[in-house]
């Protein structure tokens, strides 16, 4: 019999970096992801699968990434990559050698250490993988051993957009992309941010659009669910940067909690809420597993060859102190976490079962990024946890779908105005450093409502339509999240900036190409080469006209 269940589910998304720079900032960010955590992450499920076991994940990829993930630029982009990967450990290895320029035993076993690893990954993408990443996680869907979940289109702060015509164009543009690379319907969707809007005067709350788009359920953080106010955020593992904490306005206990999912009150929409307790023991890097020091450094390169040869050391350790990384100690210490992780989870839930009567729910949300890549370790980590899991104790493993589908939720929610970011509430997304972003995006949907009208009153104009297409690609690009989030954490603000203004600056000349009427083919072949992504675009989602009145009949 099972104490409860536990849905583990992890958020991957990337930026739109296809043919816009390389390094620090660009395809390359892709390239180490590719490298580190999607690949090791596809093997890890097909070995647990090949053991008996169904990992049970839930992973969402958002459109933006599944586009350029199935892109051809960037396969080819990443093959090079790997190969300079390799000839650089190579050269560390033949440079630490005993006979070599600088002999060092610990670095030239470390040396070898990569060779090995890159050249796995090489050929693991070619052979095993089939240059197609996107189709080995379709692969192990329709194996069972995954549920994948959609997001909006380019991972836009909903909350935040002046029209609801481009929330519905984010969605159900996110849902066609799904479609075209899984061949079904979503049912999950992780609400880019965890940035909800409940209704607002004649503005419906976001589930109505969720709804519309034919989806099921979304994910929320834990105060959300239970009231009260935010913590302070901590060091965490990942590109978060440095934010400024603002606290959110203090609220009262809801009396309710994350044990158990719930529906929205006014649409047959399921939330469930992230277990802080069970995600804090792996997001933080002050005492979560990520800040132990047998783990590999992620700051500290080599500065010749780029290869990570230093261990965490300790949180305090300045990165000259590091010492150097012990991938063997390191295996032992994921073995220990993974024990350690799989008790707490037990007694969690046992503890729940005893006090309830009631088997309970434990839900985490990561960004998969963390694993692998920030967290070298932790896509080993993982699998070690899914495997405990399965032959050691009575947890029940569950995508996010099978949980529902198993315990539908029996209470609804009234959930309020909310986001993962510090605080709670949208001061990351919206604040002085970013507010100069807000208007242009408003009136780029302003815009793209106008067009809308010129192709709903000329629907056989072919020229027109193209270049409406392309207009929507951009409106949904520049709306992207990582803009203004990129700028406020500082991490990659003049970068965050010139993208943004790239696309307003493409969107600006599509749009006065349209209201002239003199659209010239040659400049929006010359932009879609550069932003080719959702050639299943459907200008059609960008209307609300035929949603709203679908809608009227079908409210909860």
């Amino acid at each position: 019999m099972s104490i409860g269940s536990f849905v583990f589910m992890l958020h991957s998304h990337l930026p739109f970096y296809r043919k816009a720079g390389m390094w620090p900032f660009g395809e390359e960010s892709v390239y180490e992801c590719m490298a580190e955590t999607y690949i090791p992450l596809l093997n890890a499920i097909d070995d647990l699968l090949q053991e008996g076991i169904k990992a049970k994940l839930t992973i969402g990829l958002t459109p933006v990434l599944c586009e350029q993930l199935a892109d051809e630029h960037l396969k080819q982009g990443f093959e090079k990559y790997v190969t300079l990967r390799i000839k650089a450990a190579k050269a560390d290895e033949a440079k630490y050698a005993s006979f070599g320029a600088s002999p060092n035993p610990e670095n030239h076993h470390l040396a070898k250490f990569y060779l090995d690893w890159f050249t796995a990954i090489q050929r693991d993408f070619a052979s095993r993988w089939k240059r197609d990443i996107i189709g080995g996680f379709k692969r192990l869907q329709d194996a069972g051993a995954i549920e994948i979940t959609t997001s909006a289109a380019t991972h836009c702060f909903s909350p935040l957009l002046s029209e609801d015509s481009s929330i519905i164009g984010q969605y159900k543009t996110g849902v066609a992309n799904y479609k075209k690379h899984f061949g079904k319907d979503p049912n999950g969707f992780w609400l880019p941010e965890c940035a909800y809007r409940p209704a607002q005067g004649e503005r419906a709350g976001i589930e109505k659009w969720l709804f519309e788009a034919g989806l099921k359920y979304f994910f929320t953080e834990s105060f959300v669910i239970k009231g009260g106010q935010t913590a302070e955020v901590r060091r965490v593992v990942g590109p978060y940067g440095s934010v400024e904490y603002v606290p959110s306005k203090q609220t009262g206990s809801t009396g309710l909690d994350t044990f158990e999912a719930f529906w929205l009150k006014e649409y047959p929409i399921a939330v469930m809420g992230r277990h802080e307790q069970a995600g804090y023991q792996v997001w933080s890097a002050d005492q979560g597993y990520p800040g132990d020091g047998n783990y590999r450094e992620f700051h500290k390169k080599d500065d010749s060859s780029g290869l990570h040869f230093w261990k965490l050391t300790s949180k305090s350790t300045d990165l000259g102190d590091k010492e150097l990384y012990n991938p063997e100690a390191a295996a032992n210490r994921i073995k220990e976490n993974a024990d350690h992780y799989v008790g707490f989870l037990q007694e969690c839930l046992t503890d729940h079962l005893k006090a309830t009567g009631r088997p309970g729910l434990v839900m985490v949300s990561f960004d998969t990024e963390l694993f692998g890549h920030w967290w070298f370790e932790g896509v080993t980590w993982l699998k070690e946890v899914i495997r405990k899991l399965k032959n050691y104790t009575a947890v029940n493993m569950q995508t996010a779908s099978e949980y529902l589908t198993e315990t539908p939720p029996e209470k609804t929610i009234n959930l309020p105005e909310s986001s993962w970011g510090s605080g709670g509430h949208y001061q990351v997304w919206l604040n002085n450093d970013t507010e100069f972003m807000w208007p242009q995006i408003h009136k780029a949907e302003k815009q793209m409502k106008e067009v809308m009208d010129l192709v709903k009153a000329q629907p056989k104009d072919a020229a027109l339509s193209k270049a409406a297409e392309q207009l929507a690609r951009e409106l949904l690009l520049l709306s992207s999240s990582d803009w203004p989030f990129l700028v406020t954490t500082g991490q990659a603000k003049d970068y965050a900036i010139e993208r943004f203004d790239g696309h307003v600056e493409r969107f600006n000349k599509l749009y006065n190409m349209i209201k002239s009427g003199h659209i010239q083919f040659n400049e929006i072949a010359a932009i879609a080469d550069i932003d080719n992504c959702f050639s299943e675009l459907n200008l059609a989602n960008f209307r609300l006209e035929e949603s709203e009145s679908i809608a009227s009949g079908t409210a909860k």
